[in-house]
């Protein structure tokens, strides 16, 4: 699905992301668009499971329903359901959230609340429908409070979004906020948003392109930077061409 650029610069100022049009375009200002020439930062190890033995799953399907049915860490006592993931299964494009928030813990599917539908928003504003896409989390059950999941709770979880990433095979994948960036990349927690942002790493043995941009509920606290999460999401397209 290809939006008019009306339509699209409609649904990012609606969002609250305010794009210029180019001097060349007959404006005053310069566009708010990622590097033409985006940096590529050196290969990261793949993402190695830290089970001893790898889970084996025969589907995407598969993989739900053993997360559907997960026991392995003390999360499950709380959740009301679990939150596999959903989307495409041919997807280009893979979103990889943080952990499951109130309304994802109801209806068992991810991005569901305001902040799924700010990410909603951005999807369409890139051409795209959710179905076109796939969207998972580094855990698949909320943490009491919307915390941040500990280390012992992602690593339990990690065999699952491993799988699905090696099933779906995307061209491209999109680490909203920090705790899926460190996940995927295998960097310290130390490390800030600032310096994961802006260029293209390459994730697991294919060489996945992968882009560092805030989560959508971070958005929603700190509206003035859309914008930059805009520029992350141009230069995610950009690997598709």
């Amino acid at each position: 699905m290809v939006l008019p650029d009306h339509r699209r610069t409609r649904i990012l100022d609606q969002i609250g992301i305010q794009v210029w049009r180019s001097r060349d375009a007959g404006g005053e200002d310069s566009p708010v668009t990622a590097s033409e020439e985006s940096r590529v930062a050196a290969p990261v190890d793949p993402v190695n499971s830290t089970e001893q033995e790898p889970d084996r799953y025969r589907s995407l399907e598969d993989i739900s329903a053993k997360v559907l049915e997960c026991q392995r860490c003390p999360l499950h006592t709380q959740r009301k359901r679990a939150v596999p993931g959903t989307g495409n299964p041919d997807a280009d494009w893979m979103f990889v959230g943080e952990a499951p928030g109130r309304e994802e813990d109801i209806r068992g599917l991810p991005f569901v609340g305001r902040a799924g539908q700010l990410l909603d928003s951005m999807i369409l504003a890139l051409g795209l429908s959710r179905d076109q896409v796939y969207i998972a989390n580094t855990i698949k059950c909320r943490p009491p409070n919307n915390r941040d999941p500990s280390p012992e709770e992602v690593r339990k979880c990690e065999s699952y979004l491993k799988a699905q990433i090696g099933m779906i095979q995307p061209r491209v994948i999109v680490a909203l906020g920090r705790i899926s960036a460190h996940l995927l990349l295998k960097t310290p927690d130390s490390v800030p948003m600032r310096e994961l942002r802006g260029q293209v790493h390459q994730h697991g043995p294919t060489g996945t392109p992968l882009v560092v941009t805030y989560h959508p509920a971070y958005l929603l606290r700190s509206p003035d930077q859309k914008a930059r999460a805009w520029e992350d999401l141009l230069l995610a397209r950009l690997q598709l061409k």
